[in-house]
């Protein structure tokens, strides 16, 4: 079993998954990119994750960075300066 405190493997985690829960139309939308996986929600809202999580990355690569280094704080700011 490997060791929890060794660094991860940078293949695995360090990313956002999405889940809207709002959608009645019967369609089923998933999303995939670079860090990301979204799924369900309407139409608005799956729109609405896309441009959010688009934005959060964007940001991250011109700083050259992941979600992995990310404190708690800095992904909440990331976050907050997404959704204005």
């Amino acid at each position: 079993m490997p060791d929890r405190r060794t660094k991860p493997d940078a293949k695995r985690g360090g990313g956002l998954l999405g889940i809207g829960l709002d959608a009645n139309d019967g369609h089923k939308r998933v999303t995939t990119g670079d860090n990301f996986l979204l799924v369900g929600g309407s139409e608005e809202t799956h729109e609405r994750m896309t441009d959010v999580v688009m934005r959060m990355n964007e940001k991250l690569k011109r700083q050259g960075r992941s979600y992995r280094e990310l404190s708690k704080n800095e992904f909440e700011e990331l976050a907050n300066d997404a959704l204005e």
